[in-house]
């Protein structure tokens, strides 16, 4: 089971069961970022129970949303990206949506439309799945660019502009997206300004040997994967946002990150470099891992772990680059390699 702590005026905590939920009373002293590693660490394990053999994938998941930003996963079919996104959504209390994108979809589909209410003879706004906590857009990259472009005001601003009216969508708010890799057929490309949006881009990857057997064995007896309940309110998922925000960054964190995103403007391989949005997506990121390390600062370390999943997908190669094979994973670990402080 989750926990949180509640801060209350008590010489020690208390533990209480709220259905399933568990949280923390008293303890006015107890170290919040303590809290935040042990909630953080519950989390990945719940999830792990559906996910098997990928900590790394799980943590990086949970990094997306207690930073408040948006994560696309992109890998080949039958890895689990969908159940990845699912047992994200059901593991906290959030109000859930799927949208399952094809060729033909629509924005109004994702957004809401204009409808006419007779009894009445006016125009009524019905809203669409977009108006969630979670919003899983489901093989993102099936849809036509006309569609993809529905979600680009909802990602950054939060809100829906219908008739000049802007609404805004419940917060905490999440995109999880998942594509197949842009060769297949069927696919489009997503654009520049949409990838940017995304806080992090992430794979799975195949299970090791032993993780597979367990998936094939636990299929075999037929037995299915455990499905989640919530572990953790919806308020204290809040409070571990506020938590991560407050962690320190101090000026050489700030320094090394501009230094990484400076390189990547100047290599010669690279035509698109990452833009500030991905230096503030990089520090929110950082300060959610610090948090979950039970640091209340961000350490170099912090940086270098997330520069990959927070900035490759941002950048645009020239053609000799790509002739070369040359990727935009290799590019960033160069960068960050080049400009790593001294320890």
């Amino acid at each position: 089971m989750g926990s949180r702590l509640t801060w209350q005026h008590s010489t020690a905590p208390e533990l209480h069961d709220l259905g399933g939920l568990m949280t923390y009373a008293g303890g006015r002293d107890y170290d919040r970022y303590a809290q935040f590693g042990a909630d953080f660490g519950t989390l990945a394990d719940h999830i792990g129970r559906v996910i098997l053999g990928k900590r790394p994938e799980v943590e990086l998941a949970l990094t997306a949303m207690l930073a408040e930003g948006h994560l696309l996963i992109d890998d080949f079919p039958g890895l689990g990206k969908t159940s990845l996104a699912q047992a994200l959504a059901c593991s906290v209390e959030s109000t859930f949506r799927r949208i399952q994108f094809t060729p033909d979809i629509l924005p109004s589909d994702i957004t809401g439309s204009l409808v006419l209410n007779e009894s009445r003879s006016e125009f009524i706004f019905r809203r669409g799945p977009v108006f969630a906590n979670v919003v899983l857009c489901d093989e993102v990259n099936r849809a036509s660019p006309k569609a993809q472009s529905a979600l680009l005001e909802v990602m950054e601003e939060r809100q829906v502009t219908v008739d000049g009216e802007a609404m805004a969508v419940p917060r905490p708010f999440m995109v999880v997206a998942t594509q197949n890799p842009v060769d297949f057929a069927g696919t489009y490309p997503l654009p520049e300004s949409q990838l940017d949006r995304f806080l992090i881009c992430m794979r799975i990857g195949y299970p090791d040997t032993t993780t597979e057997r367990d998936i094939l064995k636990q299929e075999s007896a037929g037995r299915s994967a455990p499905s989640l309940r919530h572990t953790l309110l919806r308020t204290h998922l809040e409070e571990m946002i506020q938590t991560a925000r407050g962690v320190l960054v101090k000026d050489e964190i700030y320094d090394f990150v501009v230094r990484i995103l400076e390189h990547t403007r100047v290599n010669d391989s690279v035509r698109l470099g990452a833009s500030p949005r991905a230096g503030i997506a990089l520090i929110r990121a950082a300060r959610v891992r610090a948090a979950s390390r039970e640091r209340h600062f961000v350490a170099p370390e912090d940086v270098e772990t997330l520069a990959v999943p927070v900035l490759a997908h941002r950048l645009v190669l020239d053609s000799a680059a790509t002739f070369r094979d040359l990727t935009a994973t290799e590019v960033v670990q160069q960068a960050v390699t080049s400009v790593r402080p001294t320890r």
